[in-house]
């Protein structure tokens, strides 16, 4: 029995972990399929921070594609304070 339930834990949590790609939360620059087209050249690097929910701070990384458009690389989240 504990090795069922050590097998279904580990089942779980490899199902978990495989997220694939980051989502674009609301307050995202592609949020809802918006398309935004950058002036910079393809392969630049382009860091985007939002207030998320519970007041969370969100950062975001975007590549500049071939074609113009920002594709999310990464995606965290931290506080939005600092405690002292």
């Amino acid at each position: 029995m504990k090795h069922a339930l050590i097998a279904v834990f580990f089942g779980l949590t490899a199902c978990a972990s495989t997220s694939g790609e980051p989502r674009p939360l609301q307050g995202s620059l592609t949020y809802g399929g918006k398309s935004i087209h950058s002036p910079y050249r393809p392969g630049t690097v382009v860091n985007h921070t939002f207030l998320g929910a519970f007041g969370y701070r969100v950062f975001e990384t975007y590549v500049v594609q071939p074609d113009g458009t920002l594709k999310l690389t990464s995606q965290s989240t931290g506080p939005d304070f600092l405690w002292r």
